[in-house]
């Protein structure tokens, strides 16, 4: 059997998620604190510790197929409860990051357009517009009439507003999403 050396040297994930993220996810312990307070880990086969694990064992791509990646609420439970306060939120939005770029595969479902069309409405209105971000997500799953039920009590209870909110400062906002931005691309 032959062995094959390749002279090109390839960045690992470990190194470009810590790049995005500023997290040095070698310091993890494996103490399983962040999985278990994690509030989305009765819904996912991996925990945030086996996704850290993955990362010290250098264990590439294959972390982009986990459904933890795609269904990571962000709610930084496992940071507050990491005694070397990893935060798993930064690392989980740097993989979902690497994902889009590299092409992976993504989770089932509707998550990564709901992400995606989210930040969107805050980027141009400088805070969510619920209407705009819903009719945006019914087109783009094709389910125009489910849960339009629910649309007149929310807007009797002023859950929901007609028109976007102008009251935000959008040069703040534009300045997160430039910084967001470098620090994507470098």
């Amino acid at each position: 059997m032959a062995i094959v050396i390749s002279k090109e040297i390839k960045t690992s994930l470990t190194t470009e998620v810590q790049k995005i993220s500023g997290i040095d996810t070698r310091s993890c312990l494996q103490c399983k604190k962040c999985s278990s307070g994690c509030p989305v880990t009765a819904l996912t086969k991996v925990h945030p510790s086996d996704i850290n694990r993955g990362l010290q064992l250098n264990a590439g791509d294959t972390l982009f197929d986990s459904d933890l990646v795609w269904m990571c609420a962000s709610c930084e439970t496992c940071f507050e409860r990491c005694p070397m306060k990893i935060n798993m939120a930064a690392v989980m939005d740097a993989l979902r990051i690497l994902a889009v770029r590299n092409n992976a595969s993504r989770q089932k479902g509707n998550v990564a357009l709901f992400n995606k069309l989210f930040l969107k409405t805050v980027r141009m209105f400088g805070r969510t517009y619920d209407i705009g971000m819903i009719a945006a997500y019914k087109l783009g799953t094709s389910s125009y009439l489910k849960d339009t039920d629910k649309f007149p009590m929310m807007l009797l209870k002023g859950k929901i507003a007609l028109t976007p909110s102008f009251k935000s400062d959008k040069k703040y906002t534009n300045r997160i999403f430039a910084k967001k931005h470098d620090r994507i691309k470098s």
